[in-house]
């Protein structure tokens, strides 16, 4: 009786302890916190610095697939399970401050003393702004610059990368002579180029409210002609399927130029062959006139928080805290992700990087895309598309944009009886 005795009290003490254990856990407030990708399996690296600064705040971390983040987002808003604070592409920002998923910032920019809209890139920060409502802060920053191969440029009788499109162009077309392989790599599967020469020409890709497709203006069929005068003359390669691997056709100079992005400087340090490793370079993009350098992408993840949380000036702290300086800095040496705060630049690890320099000085030179949650759509399954016939000769540039537009009609007729009805500013 007494052993019977003795396990009950053990029992009785064991339950004590864990609800105290709970209790004590339940005291602190749990904020939810979805990332993805790369920077989602990372930034827990940063959790237990936060934790011992805000001792009464736990991150809840889940790490998604950038394959899988819009659907799952989607469906817990659907669900009404969004989490305190998440990560979404700032091309997203539009939709989910449509669907009213996240909460207005201003009030908490106005009382901060880390996150001011001078910290930030210009195009950075106007991608995150939808009608003068700031609904997310930058988190990490993404642009496109030229990356090319320094010897074959100088063998071509360049010493320093051309500023200008047309001198760019007279570039690859020794190259391509010297060489007989290309100039410039520019795959119909990577739509942001075509964007970035829009820009460049001056071109609005969407009218009236957004609410209209506007591809067949006079600014981006310019664009367009120019795209397509590579194309035609052999300078600029297309297809995919005769570059298996990037790197490797990089590498054996099957092409000098390639426009793409920050996540590329590691993969061609770490993938190119020792032979050429001091022979190529980043560079920002050229111009159709003499106002170097040309407008670029303004692209990037941001931070929000869910309209419904319970939580919000805790995950308000968690932001801050990913906003800051320091951390910014500590996150691009574990992940690489470039910083959004432009003073986080001035660290040495960054700034003595010369491949870092092209995109330092590109993200002053950004646009932001149009906002509307479409967007993408417009890009990936319209744009592509068409890019392609010209790309292949099926299809002229003006005839192209035109029924580009059509189908971009089509696309935002939802966002037209929108405005229409007053449901949508």
């Amino acid at each position: 009786m007494k052993i019977k005795n003795l396990i009950n009290f053990f029992i009785i003490l064991f339950a004590l302890a864990i609800i105290g254990c709970s209790s004590r856990n339940d005291d602190k407030i749990h904020i939810k916190f979805w990332a993805i990708g790369a920077e989602g399996e990372k930034v827990a690296k940063l959790i237990p610095e936060f934790e011992k600064q805000n001792p009464k705040i736990k991150i809840d971390i889940q790490q998604i697939p950038w394959t899988a983040a819009h659907e799952k987002l989607i469906t817990a808003y659907a669900g009404e399970t969004l989490p305190d604070c998440y990560q979404i592409g700032n091309t997203w920002v539009a939709e989910f401050s449509q669907l009213d998923a996240i909460e207005p910032l201003d009030k908490y920019i106005e009382k901060s003393s880390v996150i001011k809209k001078e910290n930030y890139f210009p195009g950075i920060w106007e991608s995150n702004v939808m009608n003068n409502v700031v609904y997310s802060i930058p988190w990490y920053v993404d642009t496109r610059v030229m990356f090319y191969r320094t010897d074959m440029l100088m063998k071509a009788g360049y010493n320093e990368f051309p500023k200008t499109w047309s001198e760019f162009y007279k570039a690859a077309e020794k190259i391509k002579e010297q060489t007989g392989n290309y100039g410039i790599f520019l795959p119909t599967n990577e739509w942001q180029p075509y964007i970035i020469f829009g820009y460049q020409k001056g071109a609005d890709f969407l009218k009236n409210n957004w609410s209209y497709g506007n591809f067949s203006s006079p600014q981006f069929i310019s664009a367009m002609n120019f795209v397509d005068s590579m194309y035609s003359s052999g300078v600029a390669l297309y297809d995919m399927q005769k570059v298996m691997n990037v790197y490797q056709s990089f590498g054996a100079g099957y092409f000098a130029f390639y426009i793409t992005g920050p996540w590329n400087v590691f993969e061609m340090n770490r993938s190119l062959p020792e032979s050429i490793k001091d022979k190529w370079m980043t560079a920002p993009m050229p111009s159709f006139d003499n106002d170097y350098p040309g407008y670029s992408s303004a692209g990037g993840a941001s931070l929000v928080i869910s309209k419904y949380s319970k939580n919000k000036d805790a995950a308000w702290k968690w932001i801050e805290f990913l906003s800051e300086k320091e951390t910014q800095i500590k996150f691009f040496s574990i992940v690489n992700s470039l910083p959004s705060r432009i003073d986080a630049w001035d660290d040495p690890a960054i700034k003595d990087n010369k491949y870092m320099k092209a995109f330092y000085l590109q993200l002053q030179k950004t646009k932001p895309d149009p906002k509307v949650p479409e967007w993408e759509q417009i890009v990936f399954e319209k744009l592509r598309v068409k890019a392609e016939y010209i790309a292949r000769g099926d299809m002229k540039v003006e005839p192209a944009m035109k029924q580009l537009d059509k189908e971009v009609n089509s696309v935002l007729e939802k966002r037209r009886w929108l405005i229409e009805t007053g449901k949508l500013e």
